[in-house]
């Protein structure tokens, strides 16, 4: 096995894998670093088209469910057996960087042609898997691909999702599956073997303690929701102070209230305001509605629900005479990582001579849900700075090569089971 593990890992082209990031990273670009490309949008598309033509010059299958979750399939010795499948996802937020979710799919995609290249047959299928709609910023709520497959989202639900424009998830995946009418269909809870997602941290902890991979043994849980504030708009001049039903004076009361609940002395809490929309917007008019998200996250499950279950209340407490409601739009436990594919991710390292650590993701990812399924693991690489989720985010390219190569031998030595 450590043979096939060392072929695999070799195998990976450093120089594939970049160019095909700058490739992936000119979709939907903004800036000379950033890149705005939402979920279902013809960025999207096309991102996916990019991909698939890498799937279609190596001959590979090409699968895709009802929430438009794709697998490219290299086939195995051995088809009747379940598959070992690697991914992440390729949608971005608005302001975006051009490693978060892509660096995966990357990966994923390299495994897959270093395995052709080194000649290693795999007793099981391997699959690269591109999630949808992972970071819940055009639709939400976040990681629904992976939820709607691991049956923990309805897909009607899902299906009924909006953006600000009013569009749904419906409408532009009606468009995705006309766009693409060569790519059959697959039901979801297909069984996997086991699934390893590939990302950058998205935080500082690698970097600065100088290691370049990390064998991921927890996500954090998460708890999401949106705010809405209604009160009665009015001419900011004439509307004496006790007449008024302010959407926004109340909205920013509920927020310093919720951010005196959360405050942590450990500094492991982490709470975010993250979206804030007033109607009418206007300088000189009361405010009339407020929206507003919160996104609660602890890697433990006793503190998560206890402060979660408190949004609601403390938002009712501080209406200032305004009306509130508070819809809990996502609610994920923390998921502890599956021990033996941690401990695959650390041998595997080791055996390509590379460091890791252990280390806990702040972030959700796609491998929450899957990891519901199947066992389950993440790689993580350093990117610099801890940061991400902006034009900034960055990894070396010599990090992407180290962390494909552990995936790749991981995936080898999985698959040949």
């Amino acid at each position: 096995m450590r043979a096939v593990v060392a072929r695999a890992a070799a195998a990976v082209d450093a120089a594939r894998l970049g160019r095909r990031h700058l490739e992936l990273a000119s979709i939907g670009a903004i800036g000379e670093t950033g890149l705005n490309r939402e979920a279902l949008t013809d960025a999207d598309f096309r991102a996916r088209d990019l991909v698939l033509s890498w799937a279609a010059a190596r001959g590979y299958r090409v699968l895709m469910d009802g929430i438009g979750n794709t697998f490219i399939r290299r086939p195995g010795r051995n088809e009747a057996l379940a598959p070992v499948v690697t991914g992440s996802h390729i949608d971005s937020q608005p302001a975006g960087g051009a490693y978060d979710g892509a660096f995966g799919v990357l990966a994923a995609c390299e495994v897959l042609e270093a395995l052709d290249d080194a000649g290693i047959v795999t007793e099981r299928s391997v699959e690269a898997v591109i999630w949808t709609n992972e970071e819940g910023s055009r639709f939400q709520p976040t990681t629904m691909g992976s939820a709607v497959f691991a049956g923990r989202l309805p897909l009607d639900q899902a299906l009924r999702a909006s953006d600000t424009a009013g569009i749904t998830v419906a409408t532009e995946l009606d468009r995705l599956f006309k766009r693409m009418p060569a790519v059959g269909r697959r039901e979801f809870g297909f069984p996997f073997a086991a699934c390893v997602e590939a990302h950058i941290e998205q935080g500082p902890i690698l970097e600065r303690s100088g290691i370049p991979i990390g064998a991921v043994m927890a996500i954090q849980g998460l708890r999401w929701f949106t705010v809405r504030v209604t009160g009665e708009t009015g001419h900011a001049g004439t509307t004496p102070r006790v007449a008024r039903r302010d959407a926004l004076m109340a909205a920013v009361a509920m927020v310093q209230r919720l951010t005196e609940l959360m405050a942590d002395p450990a500094d492991v809490v982490r709470f975010t305001v993250g979206r804030f929309e007033v109607l009418p917007n206007s300088p000189n008019t009361i405010p009339s509605d407020v929206l507003f998200t919160v996104d609660f996250r602890h890697p433990d499950a006793g503190v998560l629900a206890r402060l979660g279950d408190q949004v609601a209340s403390t938002c009712q407490a501080n209406a200032l005479g305004c009306t509130v409601s508070v819809e809990e739009t996502l609610d994920a436990p923390p998921t502890v990582l599956d021990a033996d594919v941690t401990e695959r991710i650390r041998r595997v390292t080791a055996e390509i001579g590379l460091a890791q650590m252990d280390i806990v993701s702040g972030a959700t990812h796609d491998a929450k849900y899957v990891a519901l399924t199947c066992p389950t693991g993440m790689i993580f690489i350093p990117c610099r700075d801890g940061v991400s989720h902006t034009v900034l985010e960055y990894a070396e390219p010599e990090q992407m090569v180290a962390g494909a190569r552990v995936l790749a031998g991981v995936v080898a030595s999985l698959a040949m089971e």
